[in-house]
């Protein structure tokens, strides 16, 4: 893994997020897998070393199996100091109610599960929060805040453009990694979240991803009995040319009817506009 990072401000931005990890002392990393986590984590690693920054997986039916397991598979590559730990948003009748604070009752639970372990090595929990999301709808960013959570890549003025570009550079994998949100994020607002549901969709996205359609960013939003799939919009037509074997991997999760979203995959396209 190289550490030269060079070009439109990213050196200068890396060592402001350097300072800041060091600063803290010791850290503890809400680690989910995704390309923001992901580069948290290793430049955590890099200047606090294992004793100083411990990557955390929060694993429940909202994540899917996949992504844990390419978080246990990350922290062996990168040699993190890391842990998997359950959480049970879903015993929380307020996130079940997926009202549009859904994300506030996800990350208190988060934090509350993490904190302690935070508090137990004198550390601090920070997300992969970056300063695109800033601008969207994440209630769940106050839960984080108001239990003493830090975004460390915002106050180094990292846009997702620029973690992409800087892990890319530091040799990380996870620099082109698809988006990969909490599986609630697929279930529209006012529809109870369920395990039975998480898991369907989960089914689904798995179902689409083994047919090797390389169409990226990949969502199957669930309204009832139908089943709306989001892809980049420059690769709608993958989908198309493969509409059968599409219609037939996503039937076999439990949807009558199986449709493409025409403007293709919005992160967050659920949220309030």
């Amino acid at each position: 893994m190289t550490t030269t990072i060079a070009g439109d401000g990213l050196d200068a931005k890396l060592a402001v997020l350097e300072a800041e990890l060091a600063a803290f002392g010791a850290v503890v990393v809400a680690f989910s897998g995704g390309a923001d986590s992901a580069f948290l984590a290793a430049v955590a690693h890099r200047v606090l070393g294992p004793d100083g920054a411990e990557a955390v997986t929060a694993v429940s039916p909202s994540l899917a199996g996949a992504e844990r397991d390419d978080c246990a598979a990350l922290a062996a590559e990168w040699g993190l100091r890391w842990r998997s730990v359950q959480t049970d948003e879903m015993a929380r009748a307020a996130y079940r109610a997926n009202d549009l604070d859904r994300c506030y009752h996800c990350k208190a639970e988060l934090m509350d599960v993490v904190a302690p372990i935070a508090a137990d090595r004198g550390a601090t929990v920070v997300l992969g929060v970056n300063v695109d999301d800033l601008g969207d709808h994440r209630p769940g960013q106050r839960a984080a805040t108001a239990a003493g959570a830090r975004f460390p890549l915002v106050a180094a003025g990292f846009t997702k453009d620029d973690v992409r570009a800087a892990s890319r550079q530091l040799g990380l994998r996870t620099w082109d990694k698809p988006a990969a949100a909490c599986l609630a994020s697929r279930i529209p607002y006012g529809t109870e979240v369920s395990v039975g549901l998480l898991g369907r969709v989960e089914r689904a996205e798995a179902a689409l991803r083994a047919l090797d359609l390389s169409v990226g960013d990949l969502r199957v939003r669930h309204y009832g009995d139908t089943a709306r799939i989001e892809v980049d919009p420059a690769r709608l037509g993958l989908v198309v040319a493969a509409r059968a074997d599409v219609v037939a991997a996503v039937r076999t999760c439990g949807y009558r009817y199986v449709t493409l979203d025409l403007e293709g995959f919005r992160s967050g396209n659920l949220n309030p506009g």
